[in-house]
């Protein structure tokens, strides 16, 4: 069953009570919250995902709830809290929902060990991934949104899974997080796409959230072949180019960009010489989406 089978009150009493175990990728999440606006963010953007019914086993347990304190009243908080634990400051109620999205996102950066795990976000077509790393600001999301909305299928925006047995890319798709300008930006752009609200004055400026197209939620356990590993950056005005990277350097900008590289050790090093050496390496600059999208659908894997 999926969350689009239970209407809105349905979800918010789950919510509430036992809470619901949700299906991301390869990952269970046991989600529990009284925030209205969190539930009214999972039905609409989690709508096409699989709810695990009955399940004894959760990867992450985590709940969103407001402090026991005044200021439940004045200028009231939420807090993310990891098997019954705060595990960040708390932020203003509004921020509750991307409060969510950015603990799921720490969840697995911080827990999941066995895969190799790049900021990265990452497309697919024709079985062959894109890992895009980048920096906050580079346009990273935003050239994912507009790939997605493209055809491409969307594997994640914001971490890249590299599984160390055998160096696959392992999905995870979850809603696209955009900020400040972008949000607009990719709502031209794609005038279908479904967007959770806008929540301004955040660590990250304003944010909002894109759904996941259906077809990139069904297609979550098919893994792909690293192809391409290229370094996006927007500048105002600039010429869409895209320019070869060689491997060494490409290593060593993806080591910067990892979050468990060391944490490996040997295997760490292994995976990621191994993702290098299966990938055509580039940097690439863009300001107009429609010329960055060409240059991705004229990408050529490399030879097997």
């Amino acid at each position: 069953m999926n969350i689009s089978a239970l209407t809105l009150p349905e979800l918010g009493f789950r919510l509430k009570t036992a809470g619901i175990f949700l299906q991301t990728g390869s990952f269970v999440t046991h989600l529990r919250t009284s925030i209205a606006s969190v539930a009214e963010g999972i039905g609409l953007l989690y709508a096409d995902y699989p709810l695990v019914e009955q399940a004894g086993f959760a990867d992450f347990h985590v709940s969103l709830a407001c402090p026991r304190t005044l200021r439940r009243w004045f200028k009231p908080q939420v807090l993310f809290l990891f098997d019954g634990r705060p595990t960040f400051k708390p932020l203003p109620l509004d921020q509750a929902f991307p409060m969510l999205e950015w603990g799921l996102n720490w969840c697995v950066s911080s827990h999941a060990n066995r895969y190799l795990i790049i900021h990265a976000a990452v497309v697919e077509k024709g079985g062959h991934a894109a890992i895009l790393p980048a920096p906050p600001g580079s346009g990273k999301s935003t050239l994912c949104a507009a790939l997605v909305c493209r055809g491409w299928r969307l594997l994640s925006d914001e971490l890249a899974l590299v599984r160390v047995s055998d160096g696959r890319i392992i999905p995870l798709p979850r809603p696209i997080s955009l900020k400040n300008e972008s949000i607009d930006i990719i709502r031209h752009y794609e005038p279908d796409a479904v967007f959770g609200r806008k929540v301004s004055d955040t660590m990250k400026g304003t944010v909002a959230h894109m759904r996941a197209p259906a077809e990139s939620i069904v297609q979550a356990m098919e893994t792909a072949r690293p192809a391409w590993v290229i370094f996006p950056r927007y500048q105002a005005g600039a010429a869409t180019r895209l320019e070869v990277l060689p491997r060494s350097r490409a290593f060593m900008r993806v080591a910067d960009n990892a979050f468990n590289y060391s944490l490996l050790g040997v295997r760490g090093f292994e995976t990621l010489a191994g993702l290098i050496d299966a990938s055509l390496c580039y940097d690439f600059s863009y300001s107009v989406l429609d010329e960055a999208i060409e240059k991705f659908a004229a990408l050529k894997p490399p030879a097997p």
